[in-house]
């Protein structure tokens, strides 16, 4: 963002700064711009949206050219973005569109596919699941577990989490007295316990497993014929690509992104492109089962064995 037009924009209003940006990103990733745009996006008139334009010259001079043949406005040859636009924010527009209310349907910006949800929760679940957590109160459930019959739990739900595959719920179950994740698919005639009190024992605060930060070190697969192209896929620097998880969710991305976190990094196949540095880095995170090739380091004692089995019932993708 030029240095310039930093000052400037603690003094526009946000519906200038959110025109001024639509602007900026139709000519940085699309090449274009007509009035018509954004009288289409904002329901402005062309006259303000002939004053956006102006706002837009005046604080981005060389950054946009006037087509008079196509009445359409051109990025420069020396166009600089006047924002910086955040990589998922600009995928997700350019993969489904702006939408601006019920009625609208979004629809891509650009030809793009995308692979199809094939678990999707359904809205009169997620509701007062999203409304629990926003305004801490505790949620009374039937749940559907493949390790038994439906059956009745009360959830105290914090947080959404995407696995990659479907979507759960954090949250302290007052059944087991633990906290767990729990399928949003699974869960059926949610209700929301307006006057039962949250214990501060049942917040996320006192979750081990959430509060926890993994920091994960991931390489090109030892075995990957070209590292220096996964190297590039993943922008590492010096060779590692450094993340930081939470304890609670480490297992579901390594396994999503098929990172190899087997003794020796013995997998072999094309999907394993990436390794983890070192495995024992996962030591007591709860999920660990679930990345690809993870061995809890020595023998597994009985206490082991029964604690696995525990947190394959309380985990999602393991499809009990």
């Amino acid at each position: 963002m030029p240095q310039t037009f930093q000052p400037l924009l603690p003094t526009l209003s946000r519906a200038l700064v959110e025109r001024l940006s639509y602007i900026d990103f139709r000519l940085y990733f699309l090449g274009e711009l007509r009035r018509s745009d954004l009288v289409g996006r904002f329901g402005t008139g062309p006259a303000g949206a002939t004053r956006d334009i102006a706002q837009y010259r005046e604080a981005a001079p060389g950054n946009l050219e006037f087509d008079g043949t196509r009445k359409l406005y051109l990025p420069s040859a020396s166009f600089t973005p006047l924002f910086d636009h955040a990589p998922q924010r600009v995928l997700s527009a350019l993969s489904q569109g702006f939408g601006q209310g019920a009625d609208d349907a979004l629809s891509p910006l650009v030809r793009c596919e995308i692979p199809s949800a094939l678990s999707v929760p359904r809205m009169e679940v997620l509701a007062p699941v999203t409304r629990a957590i926003h305004r801490g109160r505790a949620l009374r459930v039937i749940y559907h577990s493949l390790s038994g019959e439906p059956g009745e739990r009360e959830l105290v739900p914090f947080a959404l989490v995407d696995s990659g595959v479907r979507w759960h719920v954090r949250a302290f179950d007052r059944k087991s007295a633990e906290f767990r994740d729990f399928v949003l698919t699974r869960i059926e005639s949610p209700r929301l316990l307006e006057d039962d009190e949250v214990a501060p024992t049942e917040t996320a605060e006192h979750d081990v497993q959430w509060s926890r930060i993994v920091e994960l070190d991931l390489v090109p697969h030892p075995s990957h014929p070209r590292p220096e192209v996964i190297r590039r896929d993943y922008d590492m620097a010096d060779g590692v690509l450094r993340i930081r998880v939470r304890a609670a969710n480490a297992g579901y991305m390594l396994r999503r992104w098929n990172v190899d976190c087997s003794p020796g990094h013995r997998l072999r196949g094309p999907e394993y492109a990436l390794a983890l540095a070192d495995p024992l880095v996962l030591y007591g995170a709860a999920n660990a089962l679930l990345a690809p090739g993870y061995r809890p380091p020595g023998p597994a004692s009985p206490a082991d064995k029964l604690a696995g089995s525990r947190q394959r019932d309380a985990t999602p993708e393991s499809g009990r």
